[in-house]
């Protein structure tokens, strides 16, 4: 039997940011078992157009950088730090696995293989079976995995002759359709269709099947290095609003006033949130789309007819179906992360998923017990709603206070590349981080004051 500190389960960013952490703060031994030919979970799988939606500066394990850390000139994206395309992320870490994993001469990888739960790794190629022990804990990544489209069916009926593809598909079209019909409201989708139209499509052969309106975050307020002074003003009017609003509605009609939270449609209000960045070029980009759909979710599409929650709309044969509604991020009952045996990987406060990754590594490392750990990173789930966003910001607040408690793991959170807020210091003299500092001061009390309230209401 193989003797391993640490079973690994997943390979993608939770499980590559988790092994960097132990390798930087342990000399435990790792090892990887992943079901994918390659290191980066769904980027291995993901459609060829797809971008980070924040900058890579705040992605990837914390001792390796990705990207230069230029702005972009041109493109959608102009005037801010780059985002690197799924090509870049896979490339990225392959070399942190090759470069500073194995390298290492700590980590063991088992690509293509399933972890059997019972101290076995079993080949999903040769059919090969080991014996894996864990003298610590196994790390399950995978317990909150969602579905892709690239990887699961579409969650709807298709008849027989219709053409329908995942959103990866219309690279490589070979017959050029009459009409795209994109299904979908999240970012999957809206990527979709800022594809197509940088294709050159004509926003009147696109029509946008929307389940939900969703709310999106302003990329101007989550940007590093030289633009970090927007960040924390984006941070200071979040809690100004907060502070200030009679209800949730009315704390995202403040945002959205700031300019800090966008939607597509403002003649539509938005239920789902889902904390994903857009630029105010990509926004005016989409709202040419004008055939858009709001009747529920998609049940079936037949060769003349798409049958939705509360109607149907017509198709055609001519018409291209870019199935962008997987089940995404799964919700199930919430288990205590850190367990004598095991690491449940789930998150525990909102956004900035590979900083929290990470941070879940430094923890098993420098903190003593499962109830110290598990006080500091008690879990939540994952946000879906206009409410989930409150619960999640409150659930980040009580972590920050709790970490504090502990100066080991607050000194390396407050240095983490991965931390947006890690490096204010050069410009903590800024006229914007002035003005906001301010405005943290006048307000903080009273958001997270109204914060409870807010969410009971």
């Amino acid at each position: 039997m193989m003797q391993t500190d640490y079973v690994v389960v997943g390979a993608g960013a939770a499980g590559m940011a988790i092994t960097d952490a132990l390798l930087t703060h342990t000399d435990a031994t790792v090892t990887m078992v992943d079901r994918r030919h390659a290191p980066g979970g769904h980027w291995i799988d993901t459609y060829p157009y797809v971008r980070l939606h924040q900058p890579s500066a705040f992605y990837g394990v914390d001792s390796t950088a990705l990207g230069q850390n230029t702005i972009d000139t041109t493109g959608l994206n102009a005037g801010f730090y780059e985002r690197a395309s799924a090509d870049e992320i896979r490339s990225y870490y392959g070399q942190v696995m090759q470069h500073r994993f194995l390298a290492s001469g700590r980590v063991r990888y088992f690509p293509n293989c399933e972890y059997l739960n019972d101290q076995r790794v079993g080949s999903r190629v040769s059919g090969a079976i080991w014996e894996l022990r864990a003298a610590r804990k196994v790390i399950d990544t995978t317990y909150l995995e969602g579905d892709i489209p690239a990887t699961s069916p579409p969650p709807f009926e298709v008849a027989d002759g219709v053409r329908c593809v995942p959103a990866g598909a219309i690279t490589h079209l070979q017959e050029r359709p009459e009409t795209f019909v994109v299904i979908g409201g999240g970012k999957t989708a809206l990527d979709a269709c800022v594809w197509l139209l940088e294709q050159g499509v004509a926003p009147e052969a696109i029509r946008w099947v929307k389940p939900r309106e969703s709310w999106w975050i302003n990329r101007k307020y989550v940007q590093p290095a030289t633009l970090l002074p927007d960040l924390y003003r984006g941070h200071a009017l979040h809690l100004e609003a907060t502070a200030q609003a009679t209800s949730v509605r009315d704390l995202f009609a403040r945002l959205e006033a700031k300019r800090f939270m966008l939607r597509v449609d403002t003649e539509v209000e938005p239920s789902m949130y889902r904390g994903a960045f857009i630029s105010e070029t990509e926004l005016d980009l989409v709202r040419t789309i004008k055939n858009v759909v709001r009747l529920g979710h998609v049940r079936r599409i037949d060769q003349h007819t798409i049958t939705l929650d509360q109607g149907q709309v017509p198709t055609s044969a001519r018409s291209l179906h870019i199935h962008c509604a997987a089940r995404a991020l799964p919700r199930p009952e919430l288990r205590p992360m850190f367990e004598p045996d095991r690491i449940t990987v789930q998150p525990f406060m909102r956004g900035l998923a590979c900083f929290q990754f990470a941070m879940v590594g430094v923890a098993e490392a420098l903190l003593n017990t499962d109830d110290e750990k598990n006080r500091v990173l008690p879990p939540i789930n994952y946000w879906d709603s206009t409410r989930d966003s409150l619960t999640s910001l409150l659930a980040g607040v009580a972590h920050a206070k709790a970490r504090a408690d502990y100066p080991a793991l607050a000194a390396w959170a407050n240095t983490s590349r991965l931390n947006p807020m890690g490096d204010l210091g050069p410009y903590r003299d800024h006229p914007d981080v002035l003005e906001a500092r301010a405005l943290i001061q006048h307000h903080s009390a009273a958001a997270y004051g109204n914060m409870s309230r807010l969410i009971a209401m």
